[in-house]
């Protein structure tokens, strides 16, 4: 391993490099010296080669402020609060509150996309998903399952496969007018390919952000982790449509 003929207990009678440049030299040397181990760097480049790579982002466009006008609005906000006195009052006496909704609803107007896409990185989905792409959630699911709503799908939980046993409520904010497609896929244990994925539930043609009123495609299929895989990925993506689209030339057979 790297600095096995180091003594760590003697550490005094380690050479001494007395100058950056002669530590630049020993480091160009020591990384371009042949070396049974590999690096962290070197795993991943081998098991992704595309790993650097600048991707395309093929989400929806965002239709954010300008940056200068939100600045301007946060300082008027500031220079307000200096000049309230109860304000002032209330901090001193400690008795000020901070409303947690708000503080959520300006959460989700300003980080919530990039929190969520940093978590999506995470946990591998778009390189398993959508290769050399990537894309900033704009729309917020409301996913629950169960009558009671007991079980809610967040970036990441954990459920059981009694609690998604039924196809859940799965609502969201849309434009009057639009139309939606969502899906549910499980890239992980393909019990047959490697590579593979299972359809869970494909729904088409969903107007005003309730998925029970489109167009099932697919049935909802349950999950069925077979015993000793583990923790698996099940996961929710909702796509924009430009048109309604006809799907009676590719409806499944249902004779099966």
């Amino acid at each position: 391993m790297p600095n096995e003929d180091i003594d760590s207990t003697n550490l005094e009678s380690v050479e001494k490099y007395r100058s950056y440049t002669r530590y630049l030299k020993r480091a160009d040397e020591a990384m371009n010296s042949p070396a049974w181990w590999k690096t962290y760097r070197q795993y991943l480049n081998q098991e992704d080669p595309h790993h650097g790579e600048e991707k395309v982002d093929i989400g929806l466009p965002h239709g954010r402020a300008p940056r200068a006008k939100e600045s301007r609005e946060r300082k008027k906000i500031v220079k307000e609060n200096r000049k309230s006195l109860e304000l002032e009052r209330a901090t001193r006496l400690q008795t000020f509150k901070i409303p947690m909704e708000r503080v959520e609803a300006c959460w989700e107007e300003t980080s919530w996309a990039y929190h969520v896409k940093r978590l999506a990185d995470h946990h591998g989905i778009y390189k398993d998903l959508f290769p050399r792409a990537y894309f900033v959630p704009r729309v917020k699911l409301c996913i629950s399952y169960g009558q009671d709503n007991s079980a809610q799908v967040h970036h990441g939980n954990h459920l059981t496969p009694t609690e998604a046993a039924v196809a859940p409520q799965v609502t969201f904010e849309a434009e009057e007018g639009s139309l939606w497609t969502l899906l549910l896929t499980s890239p992980d244990e393909h019990l047959q390919e490697s590579e593979g994925e299972y359809l869970h539930w494909l729904v088409g043609n969903i107007p005003g952000g309730v998925a029970q009123s489109g167009e099932e495609l697919a049935s909802y299929l349950p999950p069925f982790p077979a015993k000793g895989t583990g923790f698996q990925r099940f996961i929710y993506v909702l796509f924009k449509q430009d048109r309604r689209i006809d799907y009676r030339a590719h409806e499944p057979n249902r004779a099966w």
